[in-house]
């Protein structure tokens, strides 16, 4: 009987089923791991047994041991993602970074509506193991994106942002100096992906996009680095320069003004001067516009260009009363200004009150309102005139007894006007625009207007 009891014993305890003891971890092999989370579906079974035993042999360095009892999980549950997870961190362990990835892989294969941390984590520290930084922080982001409390991941995301960065700015301003343009364009907009409210990134792709000739995305980039940096005065000049190009005066120096108000740029004030100096010659009357080509000019246009250009010497100084005599002018384009000189009497009226608007210029009648402009620049520099206004210039043509002599004389001798061959002045030939332009540009540079 007793041995009957015995051999019963022995044949229940046969056909009990095993009890596996889960390995106890008082330190951790690999605390840098994080553990995949088993959800509720897939807690009960087998295959979560499997599972929590496999995990607690890799963290005792069993890693052996630890990979049968993963595969176990898997053969008794195909889906049981944390084990395919776990799989990856085992070959992290083993420090074989490409035998990992495809696991991660796989284990985002199986539970792709709901991100796991642990699997982007380890996905992430296997591609950064591959030096696929620019993957890895795509992965890393869906970690802290799947938990937004990873405040020490989200630190790391910045830092591989700002390495990527700087990586990507080097290949870029490397391939730009070299000439290759669309290597650099791609490197920036790499690098802009990764840093988009990076405003000095916008103004670098921005140069190169305008060196290629791609005005559209250029500008583009300009008026967004502005919009990240309203400081960005160089950007603000470039869009000015683009605008200018494209004819948009009114874009242009807008863009110029503010520019100039955040920081001073010479080159900016030359471009502001030059295009509201067109604005301004762009609201004159064509008569103006038309000077500079002309192949004589009339007393109209002389009266004009001076009343334009050197409006500032016609101010003070004693004032001709005949100029409201004048009767020949009411209609003409140029009369304000053909008023304005006559009364500071830089060109005289005739004797008849009649100013001849149409009557051609003559070598001796530009000297004669040139010498007068000279004389009110004398006036405020007296010492800077000793020189011209002694000088006894010889010219072959016009005899120091002639009445035009004196004024032609002080312009010569001021470098206003010139002298042709052998010393000759020239006096009764006909002033061409360009000649008469040239002559208000020295007088302007004498009275320091320019």
């Amino acid at each position: 009987m007793r041995k009957l009891l015995l051999a019963a014993l022995v044949l229940v305890s046969a056909c009990a089923p095993k009890v596996v003891s889960v390995p106890v971890v008082t330190a951790p092999k690999y605390p840098e791991f994080r553990e995949p989370v088993v959800p509720p579906a897939l807690a009960d079974g087998p295959a979560a047994q499997s599972y929590a035993r496999g995990w607690a042999y890799l963290q005792t360095g069993d890693l052996k041991t630890a990979e049968r009892e993963f595969d176990d999980a898997l053969k008794m549950t195909p889906a049981f993602y944390p084990a395919e997870a776990s799989l990856g961190y085992l070959e992290l362990a083993r420090k074989d970074a490409k035998a990992a990835l495809p696991h991660f892989d796989r284990a985002i294969e199986l539970n792709p509506q709901h991100g796991e941390v642990s699997t982007f984590i380890g996905r992430g520290e296997s591609l950064l193991a591959l030096g696929r930084e620019g993957d890895a922080l795509g992965a890393f982001e869906a970690a802290v994106a799947a938990d937004p409390s990873q405040v020490e991941l989200a630190r790391r995301v910045e830092v591989l942002k700002f390495r990527g960065v700087e990586q990507g700015l080097a290949r870029a301003r490397d391939a730009a100096r070299a000439g290759r343009l669309d290597e650099a364009i791609a490197a920036y907009t790499v690098a802009i992906g990764s840093s988009p409210d990076s405003p000095f990134l916008y103004r670098e792709i921005a140069a190169i996009e305008k060196q290629k000739g791609n005005l559209d995305a250029a500008l583009a980039d300009f008026r967004k680095a502005v919009a990240l940096d309203p400081s960005d005065a160089k950007s603000l000049a470039q869009i000015g320069d683009i605008l200018e190009g494209r004819g948009d005066v009114a874009g242009a120096e807008k863009a110029y003004v503010d520019a100039l108000a955040i920081e001073p740029i010479a080159d900016v004030e030359k471009r502001l001067d030059a295009i509201r100096a067109r604005s301004a010659l762009a609201r004159l009357p064509a008569e103006y516009r038309a000077i500079d080509q002309a192949a004589q000019i009339t007393r109209a246009d002389l009266a004009a260009l001076i009343g334009i250009r050197l409006g500032s010497l016609l101010q003070g100084g004693p004032r001709n009363g005949d100029a409201a005599l004048i009767t020949d002018v009411r209609n003409n384009w140029a009369a304000t200004w053909i008023m304005s000189v006559a009364r500071a009497g830089v060109m005289d009226p005739f004797a008849n009150h009649a100013f001849q608007p149409r009557s051609v210029v003559r070598r001796t009648d530009l000297a004669q309102a040139l010498a007068r402009l000279l004389a009110r620049v004398a006036a405020q520099n007296p010492a800077r005139a000793k020189a011209w206004e002694s000088a006894r210039v010889k010219f072959s043509d016009l005899s120091p007894g002639h009445l035009a002599y004196p004024a032609a004389s002080v312009t010569v001798a001021a470098g206003v006007l010139r002298t042709s061959g052998e010393n000759s002045f020239q006096p009764s030939r006909p002033v061409t625009g360009a000649e008469a332009i040239e002559a208000v540009n020295k007088i302007e540079t004498l009275a320091g207007s320019r």
